[in-house]
């Protein structure tokens, strides 16, 4: 079974796809031709990756403390690089790993599919069946509404899950470093979406291969930096 990664969504969260909806709302989420939210492959990927620059900053002090080898923190940073790849990346340096978009569960999405083709669905009711749209407005500092501060954004509804399938070069979905660091990248990713940096968008995510491994590969990761 290959890797993938599950997300569910503990609070509302918009995908946000830069536009929205004359007359409607100002913030859509992205959605596919028949309705169906998903967060793209790429904005996951960041998300990730900034929780991996996080988590080497916080074991660069623990090196600097003498309570990580200098050895292991070379062997997590070039892990590091074959999951995410380094900047401005030539083939020799670009990431090992691919992360799909996440997306509805497969089963979920065929039937969905199948509804709409058969007329007995429309994206639009599709759309609606899995978002909500909240208001909110900016406040003065006497708590007041501001004036025109009116806005409006879809959400997608809290507990829906999303899968992200992960293709690794073959050389690399075996390396035990590179594995345990995505699942403390997981396991540190806890908002997406518009307004993760204002409380919004909180998420459970978890790395997926036969089963949900995150937990001991966060037992295996707390082992090896211990050594």
């Amino acid at each position: 079974m290959a890797y993938k990664i599950d997300l569910t969504l503990k609070s509302d969260t918009t995908f946000g796809r830069g536009d929205g909806v004359a007359g409607l709302i100002d913030a859509e989420v992205e959605h596919d031709e028949f309705g169906l939210p998903f967060l793209r492959g790429r904005a996951l990927k960041g998300l990730l990756a900034e929780e991996c620059v996080n988590i080497l900053f916080s074991l660069k002090a623990v090196k600097e403390q003498g309570k990580l080898s200098e050895q292991k923190f070379e062997d997590l940073k070039n892990a590091a690089r074959k999951l995410f790849g380094v900047g401005g990346s030539d083939l020799q340096t670009d990431a090992k790993m691919h992360v799909g978009d996440a997306k509805l569960p497969e089963a979920l999405r065929q039937a969905v599919r199948y509804e709409i083709q058969e007329k007995q669905l429309t994206a639009d009711e599709v759309l609606a069946s899995l978002t909500a749209i909240r208001r909110q407005t900016a406040m003065t500092e006497r708590g007041a509404p501001k004036e025109n501060s009116l806005r409006s954004m879809r959400v997608v509804v809290r507990e829906t899950v999303f899968e992200s399938e992960l293709m690794f070069d073959e050389a690399y979905q075996t390396d035990s470093d590179a594995i345990i660091l995505l699942s403390a990248c997981c396991a540190s990713l806890q908002r997406v979406g518009l307004g993760r940096n204002r409380g919004r968008g909180r998420v459970q995510t978890k790395l997926i291969h036969n089963g949900d491994i995150t937990q001991g590969c966060l037992n295996l990761f707390e082992r090896e930096i211990a050594q």
